[in-house]
């Protein structure tokens, strides 16, 4: 009846990253931290985490002598997140049958 929740979406911060790189394509590191009101040593660790299962791609760069982190979800972070939301709602639903 319960699915399994995906332990790496599981974790708020790293929902959050997702959830806003479906609705954007890409951001840079600054929006996350700013949107999330994480603390950037956070942020670096829970985006290593998305970019370690695939679920992300990580791009660093210079823009006017300054460093920039560009973050952009992965086919397979798309289907990821799809599964998570479709197995949650077993959860929600559990109860009205």
């Amino acid at each position: 009846m319960f699915k399994d929740l995906d332990p790496i979406l599981h974790s708020q911060l790293r929902l959050a990253i997702i959830s806003l790189l479906i609705g954007v394509k890409e951001a840079e590191f600054t929006f996350l931290r700013d949107q999330t009101n994480a603390t950037a040593g956070n942020l670096s660790v829970q985006i290593q985490k998305l970019r370690d299962a695939g679920y992300i791609d990580v791009v660093k760069q210079f823009r006017d002598n300054y460093p920039q982190t560009i973050c952009k979800i992965t086919p397979v972070g798309l289907k990821a997140f799809e599964e998570y939301v479709n197995n949650l709602q077993s959860y929600l639903g559990a109860g009205k049958k």
